[in-house]
């Protein structure tokens, strides 16, 4: 059975760091790559908290939906990879900025470490447009 995969490169995105693509898109779904906070125009991590982190993050995966042609509103599952698992409360406050109604499933792990010592990282699957 022939399956059909599309990578993704979002051109405002930042660069990936390894040999990833920022997303595929297969079976009606977009597999988001994990972002880091990653500001894309200086390539350096940006924001000294964990909420501050979390919306870079969410930021990031926003411009990888968008070169895919959809919104990161249409996620239907997201995990969500903390240093510190007492930084919960206010990666869910930036988190609910994002997603106000019908959120996406999701679940939180805490973490030993993430590229370049950030606190956060976050990947998602998005459902494409029909």
């Amino acid at each position: 059975m022939p399956s059909h995969r599309e990578t993704i490169v979002a051109p405002g995105a930042p660069a990936a760091i390894g040999p990833y693509s920022h997303a595929v898109a297969a079976a009606g779904l977009l597999f988001c790559s994990g972002q880091i906070p990653v500001d894309p125009k200086s390539g350096e991590l940006s924001g000294t908290t964990a909420a501050e982190q979390t919306r870079r993050c969410l930021e990031n995966l926003a411009l990888v939906c968008a070169a895919a042609g959809v919104t990161l509103a249409n996620a239907v599952k997201v995990t969500v990879y903390l240093t510190d698992l007492g930084a919960f409360a206010e990666v869910n406050a930036a988190y609910a900025e994002f997603f106000p109604n019908d959120p996406p499933a999701r679940v939180a792990i805490e973490v030993s470490g993430l590229p370049k010592g950030a606190q956060v990282e976050i990947d998602a699957v998005v459902a494409l447009d029909d």
